[in-house]
């Protein structure tokens, strides 16, 4: 890591700056997949200790996107997609992102812990030390398989919302959870193959950077085919049904034929956006995590209206 506390400041850090480094997009990921695990599991949650518990998991979501800021500050200030954070902008310095990121893990995880349970918090800590030590630290300059074990750390929040629940793990968190792992690999990749430039300027080891850009769409196909699986499992679970079964098939085909479609294409440097097929590909990722999650709140929500599928088989697991 590269020291850039000595960066110059165009102007005193603003409230702005300091929310910034909390990552907020990635936030509001935990946040929706946390609430989802939280509001599926078949325990009543009283609504105050569940908004509780969600904004101390949202903060120490924040607390690891900051911990990631200041430690990743010298690869940011290479990379064209994260010169304008505020850490390598000389708007925050490395120090203040981590004593942010310190102050904030150490809250949210002991305030989880007060408010819901201590399973939760400690899945909580692990979360933050895993994304911010195992991932950031060490994983992410060290081996292309960064983000495959690294995805580790954004898989935990529906597992950790469930925990805040029930006090425990269950099948159906473990599968949320695989739902998010297995998915993190072509999700990135196919960011990487856009912004593989960049990357490769900052020397982060992604996998169309050390592999070459045909083995990483390879890559993508066998993760999707590898992914397809484990949100139909989900549907046969208590927590699923057949509306969910039918949005995951829909997904998972469409998501296949995408990967299929990345493997399968010639590049053309002369086409205007060579990467239209990879973009195409990422924001599709993004709705086939997001409506997954959606279907499960609508079979929660079908189960609280007392509508109940006889027909449709649960396994019990």
């Amino acid at each position: 890591m590269t020291d850039v506390t000595t960066m110059d400041q165009s102007r005193d850090a603003e409230f702005g700056d300091y929310f910034a480094l909390l990552k907020p997009r990635v936030m509001s990921l935990v946040i929706f997949t946390a609430a989802v695990g939280l509001f599926v599991a078949p325990v009543h949650v009283h609504p105050v200790l569940a908004f509780a518990s969600i904004l101390f998991i949202a903060i120490g979501a924040g607390a690891s996107g900051a911990l990631n800021m200041w430690w990743d500050a010298d690869i940011d200030l290479v990379m064209k997609r994260t010169q304008g954070r505020p850490v390598p902008s000389g708007r925050v310095t490395a120090d203040d992102a981590k004593m942010l990121g310190l102050w904030l893990s150490v809250i949210a995880v002991a305030m989880l812990g007060l408010t819901a349970n201590f399973l939760a918090a400690g899945l909580l800590a692990f979360t933050i030390f895993f994304y911010a030590v195992v991932y950031s630290m060490w994983l992410k300059r060290a081996t292309p398989q960064n983000i495959v074990i690294g995805g580790a750390a954004g898989a935990f929040p529906p597992m950790i919302g469930w925990a805040v629940a029930t006090g425990g793990v269950s099948i159906e968190s473990i599968l949320m959870f695989g739902l998010i792992f297995m998915w993190t690999p072509p999700h990135f990749w196919a960011l990487a193959l856009f912004m593989n430039d960049d990357y490769t300027k900052a020397g982060v080891p992604m996998l169309p950077v050390t592999h070459g850009k045909r083995e990483t769409r390879k890559q993508i196909l066998i993760y999707s085919v590898l992914l397809a699986p484990v949100g139909l499992i989900l549907a046969f679970t208590p927590i699923g049904g057949p509306v969910f079964f039918a949005v995951s098939a829909v997904l998972n085909i469409l998501f296949l034929k995408g990967a299929y479609g990345l493997y399968r294409r010639v590049e053309d440097n002369a086409e205007a956006d060579k990467y239209a097929a990879e973009r195409k590909f990422f924001r599709l990722s993004l709705y086939y995590l997001f409506l997954h999650f959606v279907g499960l709140l609508v079979e929660s929500g079908l189960r609280a209206a007392s509508i109940d599928w006889a027909f449709w088989p649960q396994w019990g697991l």
